[in-house]
């Protein structure tokens, strides 16, 4: 069984569907790619799996439980945790305490200060910022940020990771680091679905990608099949690959 699928995921802003008649499923383990053009309804759907958003109309399940109608810390104590496009920190906490807002909050059961201290340190510590502890986190670069706010939602122990432009913003030898973290948070057992515009990503640790246009699904399948899609090429590939040239 899927630990995550939906079924006709719809969302409208007045008169216009930002996400029509998705359907998806995420398997245990996978890396998933989410990719299209800009305004294409990828972080809206974020936003509605993170139930940040109620759905209009539609379905989704997490190990075959509805999420339809629950609130957003509801879901994150279920298991599924968030990154955002743009990074939401605390600018004058330490960076500790940022973390320690997932592990306090987030997890399923309550834990102690010190048990969520050591949760929070343990997550920095995987993802290599265990030396900046106690910097103010508005005083460290981009790259350093994007970070916390990973160890932020791996401090809620989640079983799903949803990363919105992990890689945005970052030179290629930070994209590279960030692409060996990704692997190695799966590696833990965490399942991860990924929106991203950088294609090296994209197509180096994805099993699978999910293309969406205009709110619609117009294509899914391995790197192979979505490299090769006429469709892909036409709306979204082909545009990257114009703007690079």
């Amino acid at each position: 069984m899927p630990i995550l699928e939906g079924q006709g995921v719809t969302k409208y802003f007045g008169g216009l569907a930002a996400v029509s008649h998705v359907d998806f499923h995420i398997d245990q383990g996978e890396i998933v790619g989410l990719i299209g053009p800009n305004g294409a309804g990828k972080t809206t759907l974020f936003n509605l799996i993170s139930a940040a958003l109620p759905l209009s109309s539609g379905e989704i399940r997490f190990k075959g439980q509805k999420l339809n109608g629950l609130k957003p810390h509801q879901v994150c104590k279920m298991g599924i945790a968030r990154t955002f496009q743009e990074i939401k920190i605390f600018g004058n906490m330490p960076v500790v305490q940022n973390v320690l807002v997932g592990a306090t909050f987030g997890t399923p059961s309550r834990m102690t200060l010190a048990d969520a201290t050591r949760e929070a340190s343990q997550a920095l510590e995987f993802v290599g910022l265990s030396a900046m502890n106690t910097a103010p986190i508005k005083d460290l670069t981009l790259v350093h940020q994007k970070r916390v706010e990973v160890a932020r939602a791996l401090a809620t122990k989640p079983e799903l990771l949803l990363l919105d432009e992990l890689m945005a913003g970052l030179n290629p030898a930070e994209v590279s680091e960030a692409m060996e973290l990704v692997r190695t948070i799966r590696d833990k057992g965490i399942t991860i679905v990924m929106v991203e515009h950088v294609m090296k990503a994209i197509m180096g640790i994805c099993r699978r990608i999910i293309v969406l246009h205009h709110g619609e699904k117009i294509a899914e399948g391995t790197c192979n099949e979505i490299a090769c899609n006429k469709t892909v090429i036409d709306v979204y590939l082909g545009e990257e690959t114009h703007a690079g040239s």
